[in-house]
């Protein structure tokens, strides 16, 4: 999206103090990239406080797609293979298999399934055996470094999560 109409939300500076103070008190914000890049937007909110509503919101208005950003860490921690081992998409997108929670819900696709499913992944001494695999959730693992590493939203999400003093793991939706 083209900066300059951004402008009267303040500078990119006031634009990120906006955000930070959104993402504390558990509100969503947009994450948009370079038009010389995807050129395209994805909501985010902090995971810790995810609630059905928000999910249901992304979902009806996004792409459908939920997307669970975690770092190398979480990843591991979760015993999360890579979606693909050569991953040659444009812009090498992090996914892992995709999960589900393997308790408390049903079917796995409504938003209420979906945040309870988020919930497993971050919780405090989550276990590989917390979650079942495939399922609609798409953890996406961000590059070590951040945007300055690689400038992609999920790094931007972590890097966001980060400045605002939250956990690391969010959820967003193209």
């Amino acid at each position: 999206m083209n900066q300059t109409l951004l402008s009267s939300f303040g500078t990119p500076f006031e634009r990120v103090e906006l955000a930070l103070d959104a993402l504390r008190e558990g509100r969503g914000v947009m994450v948009l990239d370079d038009e010389d890049r995807e050129n395209e937007g994805d909501m985010i909110f902090p995971a810790e406080t995810m609630t059905v509503e928000q999910m249901a919101l992304t979902i009806r208005h996004g792409s459908g797609i939920v997307c669970l950003c975690i770092t190398e860490d979480r990843r591991k921690q979760l015993d999360l293979p890579m979606m693909v081992e050569n991953n040659t998409s444009a812009y090498g997108t992090g996914f892992t298999v995709t999960i589900e929670a393997a308790e408390g819900v049903t079917t796995g696709v409504s938003a209420a399934d979906r945040v309870t499913t988020v919930r497993a992944a971050i919780k405090d001494g989550a276990k590989p055996s917390d979650l079942n695999r495939p399922g609609h959730v798409f953890p996406l693992r961000a590059q070590a470094g951040g945007v300055l590493t690689r400038g992609g939203h999920t790094e931007a999400t972590i890097d966001l999560m980060t400045l605002a003093g939250l956990n690391l793991q969010v959820y967003c939706a193209s």
